[in-house]
C-alpha cells in the first residue's frame, strides 16, 4: 500500500477560488510572494488607521503574511490576523518577531470564525470578501456576524467591477452589500471608490472600501 496523500486543505472543503486556482491558499504562498502580497500595508488600511477607523479588539480576517495587521500592532492596537494557509502565517509571525511587534496569527477558516469563540469592535477583510462566490458569501457574512460586536464595524476591501482593469473577480456595488442586507443585522454604512495595490497592476486595481456597522 503507497503513503497517504496528504489533504492540501487539511480536512477542509476548498473554497470557490481554490477549486478555480486548482491549488490550495497555502500553495500561494510557496516559492515566492503571491500576487496580491505587496510586501507592505495595503493604502487604504493605512488610511483608514490614520482616520481613528480601528478602534478596540481588531480581527484581520484572511491576513495572508500579516501586513495589514502588524501596521495596526504598530499603533499599538491590539489585533488578531486569521488566514487558512499556514506559509503565509508562518512568516506573519516572523515579520512580528523581527519588528518586535506584539500581534497574534492564527490558523482559521474564514467560514468558520465562530471557532475563535470571542469578539471585536472592529474587523478587517482586505481581499478576501471577493474570492468567495455568491453562495459562499452569505456563510461568510453569518461568521463575520458571529464575531463582530453590536456596534463594532466590519471594513472590507475588494476588487470592485468599476473598470477598466480589472481585479481578479471583481464584484459590483450591489453583490458587496446583498449578502450584508439579506441576512439582517448589519448596517451598511458606506461603499465607496478604492484602489487596491497588487504585484501584477502598479497602479492598483479598482476596488470597493464598504464600511457595515453590525447592529
Amino acid at each position: 500500500m503507497g503513503d497517504a496523500v496528504e489533504d492540501p486543505y487539511g480536512g477542509r472543503p476548498p473554497t470557490s477560488h481554490e477549486r478555480r486556482a486548482g491549488q490550495s491558499w497555502d500553495a500561494s504562498y510557496r516559492g515566492g510572494p503571491a500576487p496580491w502580497d505587496i510586501g507592505r500595508p495595503q493604502p487604504a488600511v493605512v488610511r483608514l488607521a490614520r482616520e481613528g477607523a480601528f478602534a478596540g479588539a481588531i480581527l484581520d480576517a484572511g491576513c495572508g503574511t500579516g501586513e495589514n495587521a502588524l501596521h495596526l500592532a504598530s499603533l499599538g492596537l491590539q489585533v488578531v490576523g486569521v488566514d487558512v494557509a499556514e506559509t503565509a502565517l508562518s512568516i506573519a509571525r516572523e515579520k512580528a518577531a523581527s519588528r518586535g511587534l506584539d500581534a497574534e496569527f492564527r490558523v482559521l477558516d474564514a467560514l468558520h470564525l465562530e471557532r475563535l469563540d470571542r469578539a471585536f469592535e472592529t474587523v478587517l477583510d482586505c481581499g478576501l470578501f471577493h474570492s468567495f462566490e455568491p453562495g459562499e458569501r452569505l456563510d461568510y457574512v453569518t461568521s463575520l456576524a458571529s464575531v463582530t460586536s453590536r456596534g463594532g464595524y466590519l471594513h472590507v476591501v475588494c476588487f470592485s467591477d468599476a473598470g477598466p482593469d480589472t481585479g481578479p473577480h471583481p464584484v459590483s456595488r450591489e453583490e458587496l452589500t446583498a449578502p450584508f442586507e439579506a441576512g439582517g443585522g448589519w448596517s451598511v454604512a458606506a461603499v465607496t471608490p478604492e484602489r487596491v495595490e497588487t504585484r501584477f497592476a502598479a497602479e492598483g486595481a479598482p476596488a470597493w472600501l464598504a464600511k457595515i456597522q453590525r447592529i
